[in-house]
């Protein structure tokens, strides 16, 4: 039997790109016979670490959905795209950046049209399928860390380091004419996804995790 079957666990899921998370989750509610979520979308052109909350787990999310995350990114330089990521429409401008700092500290970050927040009580993704353009959120996010890894043939290479909630693909964008061509979750909180494929039980969560340990006493 698995965690999930003995009342719940979370499973280090390493998401390739092409689906939605709701894809994965529903994968393996089919697969497992459990309830199932997630704890932090991840776009379709995405990849990495995306915790897959089983059974008892899902009561968990609001504990794990605001952990920071670690992203590894890409920067198409002299090109822009519709939604700020590689299933956009894009457009060659030629026009590189003068600088490839991205910002850090507190950030105000205006949500995309492409995101699952809610607006008037429907997702903004499904708005912007139907081709309507509303006046989107703004929220403050924390950048902790943007470091520059290497840049080459009209490309540049991030490690990030941010709050919940933080749109990468936005934060690219502001370097100019450019998007975010890759992107992968390299971590959430204290979990890795070179961990991907374990499946840790309640106490194992709590146990990395202080908020869960208070939930579950």
């Amino acid at each position: 039997m698995t965690e999930a079957d003995l009342g719940g666990a979370v499973l280090l899921y390493d998401k390739p790109a092409g689906i939605t998370s709701h894809d994965a989750v529903a994968r393996l509610r089919r697969e497992r016979g459990v309830k199932a979520g997630h704890a932090g979308t991840l776009d379709p052109f995405a990849t990495g670490l995306l915790l897959i909350l089983l059974g008892r787990a899902t009561r968990l999310q609001r504990f794990l959905t605001g952990l920071p995350k670690t992203y590894l990114a890409t920067a198409r330089l002299g090109w822009l795209s519709s939604t700020g990521d590689s299933d956009g429409e894009l457009t060659a401008t030629g026009n590189y950046p003068d600088s490839l700092e991205l910002p850090t500290g507190t950030v105000r970050q205006r949500v995309p049209m492409t995101s699952a927040v809610r607006v008037g009580g429907e997702r903004l993704y499904k708005k912007a399928h139907r081709g309507e353009v509303v006046e989107t959120p703004l929220r403050d996010v924390e950048v902790h860390r943007a470091e520059l890894l290497g840049a080459d043939d009209g490309f540049a290479h991030y490690e990030i380091e941010c709050s919940a909630g933080t749109y990468v693909r936005t934060l690219v964008e502001t370097l100019g004419d450019a998007y975010c061509s890759d992107l992968r979750r390299t971590a959430i909180g204290p979990f890795e996804v070179a961990e991907a494929g374990r499946e840790l039980s309640l106490p194992e969560v709590a146990a990395l995790v202080p908020a869960v340990a208070e939930a579950l006493r």
